[in-house]
């Protein structure tokens, strides 16, 4: 029978701790970024001039059909040949954000294009410039539409920030390997971190979808 010791995980509560932290960080800073990005883009996708559309779509596809640790690597390992030298946080976090823009635009783009033709024409009748209503007439309403599945993305990149501890950022699945290595706890170790991954996302879904009619498009 296996004997588990939950104790010997729990004792390096810092080291966990520490890796929530960085697990928690990259995600906001991701999804603030990957957010903005995301609505420029799909502002170049539906509105855009030809060649910005076929340029932000030929990214969109590269991110959407490539694993996010092969673009982790490729920004981490395959710049510094190219001249471009980024510490594992920054690579981390530029691969994040690539990530999330890369689904967030077609996401953003699809509520886009579900805006009524009436608002627009509305909007056009009281001169407002094709920017301001972009911004002002189509983006809130849309992301309105959109909030849950662009909630869901974020979770899907906090998740898969855990294979940035593979370039030496220490993030929870990191601390996870740190202190199973010390005593050699694995079971537990992973299970505990299971766990806390599944609290993380089920607190930040509830924050995301608190936060989103108040700050981002409004009730």
């Amino acid at each position: 029978m296996v004997a588990l010791d939950f104790g010997a995980i729990l004792a390096d509560w810092r080291t966990l701790l520490v890796g929530v932290g960085w697990t928690l960080g990259l995600t906001a800073v991701s999804a603030v970024l990957g957010l903005l990005l995301g609505i420029a883009f799909a502002w170049a996708r539906s509105e855009g001039p030809a060649p910005l559309r076929v340029v932000v779509g030929a990214y969109v596809e590269l991110i959407r059909n490539t694993p996010f640790i092969v673009q982790l690597f490729f920004i981490f390992f395959g710049l510094p040949a190219a001249g471009f030298r980024l510490s594992p946080e920054i690579a981390s976090v530029i691969a994040m954000v690539a990530n999330l823009s890369g689904y967030a635009t077609e996401i953003v783009r699809a509520g886009v294009e579900a805006t009524p033709r009436g608002q627009r024409e509305a909007a056009i009748s009281l001169a407002l410039s094709r920017t301001h209503i972009f911004l002002y007439v189509v983006v809130p309403p849309a992301l309105r539409r959109i909030w849950p599945a662009l909630v869901s993305q974020i979770i899907i990149v906090m998740l898969g920030s855990a294979v940035c501890g593979q370039i030496s950022v220490p993030e929870l699945t990191f601390a996870a390997n740190l202190i199973q290595s010390r005593n050699f706890r694995s079971f537990e170790a992973f299970i505990i971190v299971a766990a806390i991954y599944l609290i993380l996302a089920f607190l930040v879904r509830r924050l995301l979808r608190w936060a989103g009619p108040r700050f981002v498009f409004g009730r």
